[in-house]
């Protein structure tokens, strides 16, 4: 699915470039240009940092019980 329109740039290559280290808006744009035409689509990528960088709330729980 494309998530940027102006850069024709797919959700699967936001994942990558945040996968290799961006961790704002405007890394994702210097890595592939997404967020940097319009604007429209910066809640999306948005989206796909947080999930990325957000501590899972798995993590805290004991290995086992």
């Amino acid at each position: 699915m494309y998530v940027c329109i102006c850069h024709a740039v797919p959700d699967t290559e936001i994942r990558s470039c945040i996968a290799r280290g961006a961790r704002s808006i405007e890394d994702v744009g210097d890595a592939c240009g997404a967020g940097t035409g319009c604007g429209s689509c910066h809640d999306h990528i948005d989206v796909f940092l947080a999930a990325a960088h957000a501590p899972s709330e798995l993590a805290g729980l004991p290995a086992t019980a």
